[in-house]
C-alpha cells in the first residue's frame, strides 16, 4: 500500500496531468507555427490547438479568410470569413452567435464561435477561431491566451526568416568582397599557360569552374568541412599557379572531422588573408617564400581548424577593428566570418586571432561537432 500511494503521488493529480497534456499539445503545434502562417502550417497545427483548448472545433486564418479547420462544424467556414476580416481590421476578439452561424442541423455542436486576433510585431496577420456549443468567459480568455501564444510562435518564425535573410546577405557581401580580384588574377594565371602548357591551362580552368560553382551556389547555409576544404584546395591550386614555388602550403586534416557541419565560406576567406599576408613578406625573406599551414583537429566534442601564415603579422588593434566589421581594414571577410560563427554557435565560438607585427598570423576556428539547428 505504501508503494502504491507513493506511485500515485509521483504521477500527480488531474491538474498535473491536464498541464502535461496542454504542454504536449503546444509542443506538437509549435514546429509548424514556427514556419509562419501558411495553409500547410495551419493544417498541421490546428488539430493540436483544438486539443489544447478541448473544443469541438478550431480554425486558423489569415487576413483573407480561413486557412484550415479541424473538428465539427466545417460547414460554418464560409460564414466566418466576414468576422475574420473584421477582427483583422479592429484587432479585437469577437464572439459569433447563432445569428451568424445559421445551421439546419439541430444537433450541431458549433453554434457559437470565438475569433481572436493573431498579431506579429504590432501587425494583425490573422485569427484563431474556436467553435463550441456555447461560449463562456473562461473559454474566451483561454482562446485569447492561445491566440497570444500562437502569435508568439509566428513572431519567432518571422525572426528566423529575418535571421536567414541576414545570413544570406552576409554571404552575398562576402562573395562580392572576395570574387573580383581573385577572378581577375586566376584568369590571368590560366591565360599564361594557354600556349606554354595547354594541358595545365585546361586543368586549372576546370578547377576554377568548380571553385566558382561552389562559392556562388545559392542553397544551404552550412556545408561539411570536407566540402569547404575541397574548395580551399582548389583556391590554393589557382594561387600556386600564379606564384609557383613562392607559396608553400601544408595541410593536416584529421579524417574524423571531415563530416562536421560548418558555415558556408567560413575557411576560404581566412586562407585568402593568409596567402595575401604570407606572400607580402616573402620578398623580404632570404628564400623569398611565403608559408601557409592549415590544420583541422578532433578535440573531443569540437573540431578545431587553424590557418597560419609566416607573413608580416598585424597590429592586434587593427585585428580587433576588422573583427568588429570595419570595412576599411584590408582583411577579406574576417568580421563577416566571425559574426556568422557567433550567430551559429554562440559568442564562445568567435574567431581567435594570434598575431603581432613581424610574427605571422594564426587564426583559430572552433566549431562544435553537433549544434542545434546546424545541419547540412
Amino acid at each position: 500500500m505504501a508503494r502504491w500511494r507513493w506511485r500515485r503521488t509521483y504521477l500527480g493529480g488531474e491538474a498535473d496531468r491536464a498541464a502535461f497534456r496542454a504542454l504536449h499539445n503546444a509542443s506538437l503545434a509549435s514546429p509548424a507555427l514556427r514556419e509562419g502562417l501558411t495553409s500547410a502550417s495551419a493544417e498541421r497545427s490546428v488539430g493540436h490547438l483544438r486539443a489544447l483548448l478541448g473544443t469541438p472545433a478550431a480554425g486558423l486564418g489569415d487576413t483573407s479568410g480561413l486557412l484550415a479547420w479541424d473538428g465539427l462544424g466545417a460547414h460554418h467556414r464560409s460564414q466566418l470569413a466576414g468576422t475574420i476580416s473584421q477582427v483583422a481590421e479592429t484587432g479585437r476578439t469577437m464572439i459569433v452567435d447563432e445569428r451568424t452561424l445559421v445551421c439546419d442541423d439541430g444537433g450541431c455542436q458549433v453554434t457559437q464561435a470565438i475569433v481572436s486576433p493573431l498579431v506579429v510585431e504590432d501587425t494583425l496577420v490573422g485569427a484563431l477561431v474556436v467553435g463550441a456549443p456555447h461560449t463562456t468567459g473562461g473559454l474566451v480568455r483561454a482562446a485569447d491566451e492561445v491566440a497570444s501564444w500562437v502569435s508568439g510562435q509566428l513572431e519567432l518564425a518571422e525572426l528566423d526568416l529575418s535571421r536567414n535573410r541576414l545570413m544570406e546577405a552576409e554571404v552575398r557581401a562576402l562573395r562580392a568582397q572576395i570574387s573580383p580580384h581573385f577572378i581577375y588574377n586566376s584568369l590571368g594565371a590560366i591565360a599564361s599557360f594557354v600556349r606554354t602548357d595547354p594541358d595545365r591551362a585546361r586543368e586549372l580552368l576546370l578547377e576554377f569552374a568548380d571553385f566558382t560553382r561552389y562559392s556562388f551556389r545559392r542553397h544551404g547555409e552550412y556545408t561539411t568541412l570536407a566540402e569547404e576544404l575541397r574548395s580551399v584546395e582548389r583556391y590554393l591550386l589557382l594561387e600556386q599557379a600564379r606564384f609557383g614555388d613562392r607559396l608553400q602550403v601544408t595541410l593536416q586534416v584529421a579524417p574524423e572531422v571531415l563530416p562536421v557541419a560548418v558555415p558556408f565560406l567560413c575557411i576560404q576567406p581566412l586562407v585568402e588573408n593568409a596567402v595575401r599576408h604570407g606572400l607580402e613578406a616573402s620578398a623580404d625573406k632570404a628564400d623569398g617564400v611565403g608559408r601557409l599551414s592549415i590544420t583541422a583537429r578532433d578535440l573531443d566534442q569540437e573540431c578545431v581548424i587553424e590557418v597560419e601564415d609566416d607573413g608580416t603579422g598585424e597590429d592586434p588593434e587593427r585585428v580587433r577593428q576588422a573583427l568588429a566589421g570595419d570595412v576599411s581594414m584590408d582583411s577579406v571577410g574576417l568580421g563577416n566570418v566571425d559574426a556568422r560563427l557567433r550567430n551559429a554557435y554562440g559568442d564562445d565560438y568567435g574567431l581567435v586571432v594570434e598575431t603581432a607585427p613581424g610574427a605571422g598570423t594564426k587564426v583559430i576556428v572552433r566549431v562544435p561537432k553537433f549544434a542545434p539547428g546546424v545541419q547540412v
